[in-house]
């Protein structure tokens, strides 16, 4: 009898402690769009699909193109992973830290600037930040998105 008792409870714990998944973050699909004066930042992200989901991202200043960013996010070893691919930079990967209902923040302390990333969604509108230590201080961005219709829509 204790040990159907001690089974039962450790089949309760490990429901309980669930690896992260990307459908967790399936609500970062669609398009997003920043704009700040002439500056406007767009994100692209498609739904979860092979246990991944992928964003292609530009920042354009008038009508040139400043810069721009692949990234996917996959599973890996219970967590998620978030690898950026930016323009002119190398390559980084982020591991998830906290998951939550329509929030992610995915953090690498070996990575310059920036160390952490996340994403909040409220509806329509989507935070997006950047953060780390810049000049000896904690820096933050933050890119207010709302959402926009894919092109092709």
């Amino acid at each position: 009898m204790t040990l159907l008792l001690l089974l039962a409870l450790a089949l309760t714990l490990q429901t309980q402690v669930q690896a992260p998944g990307i459908d967790d973050v399936g609500w970062l699909t669609g398009c997003w769009e920043y704009s700040a004066g002439a500056r406007t930042v767009e994100e692209h992200w498609l739904a979860p699909r092979g246990r991944t989901m992928m964003n292609a991202g530009r920042t354009v200043q008038g009508d040139k193109l400043v810069e721009f960013e692949t990234v996917i996010i996959r599973e890996q070893d219970g967590r998620l992973a978030y690898e950026a691919h930016p323009s002119g930079q190398p390559s980084a990967v982020f591991l998830s830290q906290r998951v939550a209902d329509r929030e992610v923040v995915f953090e690498n302390l070996q990575h310059d600037f920036p160390q952490r990333v996340g994403y909040k969604r409220d509806g329509d509108s989507l935070v997006a930040w950047i953060e780390g230590p810049r000049n000896g201080q904690t820096r933050r961005i933050e890119f207010q998105y709302h959402r926009v219709a894919c092109s092709g829509d």
